[in-house]
């Protein structure tokens, strides 16, 4: 997607991808409202077919969707990327058409990721590529880090173990992935103002104090401290669309090489992915009353991850907003320090 987009679009089309997971996760709950309190077989088949429209509406849409100019200039197929840009960017002129397959043939020059002895898994590996696969699979693993699967994945269970009434919990289920949907769209608003850079770092920070303010609400229970863990919960959410799982696909469409763009974002996804399935699978031991029984106190243990993360990405989480993909690549050979690339100055 980072491919397609203009530069000053980038940020907004590589963060629709947290909105369209959001909008899943809103009509999941939705389902689960809707069906939940039935006592027929619908009760659970309900929210599976609910699914089916959407992977119809994936495969009509495969047929339209054009081949990155990208990946044309990178098997040498110059004039079919130009069509693909002209596909994109409209007919427009054919000196425009003909800069932008320059400017991808020159970054691609310049990468230099053309050695046919080495797969290109191993070639993320090797030299700047290092740094830049580093920062596009561990800002995913910064999501996982601040429990969102614990706490908006599981929220209609969280709020349960909280001891709030059953037909309340499938209420504010809806209200946390309603609330992380608007978030998603605030990030749109601000991404290009503030920045990437900002928006993670300081997304971190806030959603580690709210985790160990659920924490400490579960450990010193009063009357009050059911609305108030609930109050947070529908927070986190909002903060989490809203900052870190906005950005983290800004970031992973923008830090990622190019020539490795498809394996660099096949590692950040495979990384996700294995850190979702391993968190959904110890997430029910933690908070079950017949395991770990910790509920509320899980703040505790995400909110000390959450803070490792903090501190990793104000070291490592770099502002690209702006740049072109030349500019990026130069930069990173420079060994200019993530941190202190928004106020880079190239010259030349």
């Amino acid at each position: 997607m980072s491919e397609y987009t203009p530069v000053v679009f980038r940020p907004i089309a590589t963060a629709s991808v947290q909105f369209s997971i959001s909008v899943g996760q809103l009509l999941a709950n939705v389902a689960i409202k809707a069906f939940g309190e039935l006592e027929s077989h619908w009760a659970y088949r309900g929210p599976f077919a609910v699914q089916l429209p959407f992977c119809l509406f994936l495969v009509a849409g495969l047929p339209f969707s054009p081949e990155t100019p990208c990946y044309l200039v990178r098997r040498g197929k110059r004039d079919q990327a130009k069509a693909s840009l002209a596909r994109l960017y409209g007919k427009g002129s054919r000196d425009d058409i003909e800069t932008k397959v320059c400017a991808l043939e020159n970054t691609l020059a310049e990468e230099g990721n053309k050695d046919a002895s080495l797969s290109s898994i191993m070639l993320c590996f090797r030299g700047t590529n290092r740094i830049r696969t580093m920062i596009s699979t561990f800002v995913f693993l910064g999501l996982h880090c601040t429990g969102t699967i614990c706490i908006v994945g599981y929220s209609t269970y969280f709020f349960q173990l909280a001891g709030l009434p059953t037909r309340r919990t499938f209420d504010l289920g809806v209200c946390v992935t309603a609330v992380a949907l608007f978030g998603v769209c605030c990030n749109w608003v601000v991404i290009n103002r503030l920045g990437r850079r900002k928006i993670y770092v300081s997304g971190i920070f806030c959603l580690t104090a709210l985790l160990f303010t659920i924490g400490i609400i579960d450990v010193i229970p009063s009357g009050a401290g059911k609305t108030v863990e609930a109050a947070s919960t529908v927070a986190f959410a909002f903060i989490y669309t809203f900052t870190v799982g906005s950005c983290a696909f800004a970031i992973l469409g923008e830090v990622s090489s190019v020539s490795l763009r498809a394996p660099t974002v096949a590692l950040a996804t495979g990384m996700q992915a294995f850190c979702g399935i391993t968190f959904n699978l110890i997430i029910p031991y933690m908070m079950n009353p017949d395991q770990g029984n910790l509920k509320g106190k899980v703040g505790f243990i995400f909110g000390v991850s959450a803070l490792c993360a903090g501190v990793w990405s104000f070291f490592f989480v770099p502002d690209l907003e702006g740049r072109s993909f030349n500019d990026i690549d130069r930069m990173f050979v420079a060994r200019v320090p993530p941190r202190k690339m928004g106020s880079y100055k190239l010259k030349g």
